[in-house]
């Protein structure tokens, strides 16, 4: 059961606007700050580098405006056509970088998923494991605070392939979502509830809060989900994305809920991912043979595209494992600036 207690709101319907980290996001911020078209160098995009600080704020940015949008900006930018010529631009580059620096993908979405369904017998390269084994408070609270951007809006952009979806996937895949929002119950949002784990924490539940933090291997792995949810065309990678994550999320959990309750975290933190370890069991089972195998029943031609979605998820979270454990190395912050 979840611990007594208020929860605190998970979030200020408006986040404020950072800074821009080079051209192209600090174009953005402006443009959305006076209500102008954006100003950049015709050749920004092209020259920008695709797992850069700029070019991963600006997507992120951009993104955005399709949840909650920022405090002072008109959500009538959601829609403003220079801002979404630039978008798909740099979405373009992105995609582009993906396809380079995947190694060889499978040929099946089967064989995609198979590596994922086992538990390796060495988990020495696990973040979620280092974390259960020897992880300090401290960096508990930064990877809290770097998951926070997608936690605090935890499975809103899978949402966006409900309605490209027919027949036994979608019906599969609103059931798992029903879960992912509570159920019904407001208080059991798994936004929510990661939340209720920030404030264990002694961090700041509001939404986007963190974004200033994070560096581009985090914002990295946001975009690509809000890409894939975005686009209809890559509805098949969004569904091959989710079923990576939930596939993979029950053993992590298992690990991180024995890491805050080592740490002596809170009831609030430990409660987060124990409540995953059960959920996503059963949402893996799920996600496979009712979301994926539907799919590929309906739309056998879509296959590539699960496991391009599968192959980018696996590749974008080794990166920011990667990055994370270099800084942790070396005794320093995994953010770009260390939390207060």
């Amino acid at each position: 059961m979840p611990p007594a207690g208020p929860s605190p709101s998970v979030a200020d319907p408006a986040p404020l606007l950072v800074e821009g980290r080079g051209e192209l996001s600090r174009a953005v911020t402006q443009a959305l700050r006076s209500g102008s078209a954006p100003r950049y160098e015709a050749g920004a995009v092209p020259d920008a580098d695709a797992w850069g600080e700029d070019l991963q704020l600006a997507l992120y940015l951009l993104y955005e405006l399709h949840y909650r949008g920022f405090a002072g900006v008109d959500d009538a930018r959601e829609w403003d056509p220079e801002l979404l010529l630039l978008r798909r631009a740099m979405e373009d580059r992105f995609l582009d970088a993906l396809r380079v620096g995947l190694p060889d993908t499978p040929g099946t979405a089967a064989e995609a998923f198979a590596p994922l369904l086992v538990e390796p017998v060495d988990l020495s390269g696990s973040l979620s494991h280092r974390l259960e084994t020897e992880g300090e408070l401290w960096q508990l609270r930064e990877y809290a605070a770097l998951r926070s951007l997608y936690h605090l809006k935890e499975a809103d952009p899978h949402v966006w392939v409900i309605p490209r979806l027919t027949g036994r996937a979608k019906a599969s895949m609103a059931a798992i979502e029903y879960d992912e929002f509570g159920a019904g119950r407001a208080d059991r949002v798994h936004a929510r509830l990661f939340a209720d784990l920030m404030t264990d924490l002694g961090l700041d539940p509001a939404y986007g809060r963190y974004l200033d933090h994070a560096p581009a291997p985090l914002l990295a792995t946001v975009n690509l989900m809000s890409l894939f949810g975005l686009h209809r065309a890559l509805r098949g990678a969004l569904v091959g994305h989710f079923a990576c994550v939930e596939i993979t999320s029950s053993p992590g959990s298992r690990r991180l809920a024995r890491a805050m309750r080592r740490c002596g975290a809170g009831a609030a933190a430990e409660h987060f991912y124990a409540e995953h370890v059960e959920a996503d069991a059963v949402h893996e089972q799920v996600v496979r043979h009712g979301v994926v195998d539907g799919l590929l029943s309906a739309e056998p031609e879509l296959e590539a595209d699960v496991v391009l979605g599968c192959a980018a998820t696996v590749f974008l979270e080794g990166r920011l494992a990667d990055h994370i454990r270099e800084a942790w190395d070396r005794g320093a912050s995994a953010l770009r600036r260390p939390l207060a």
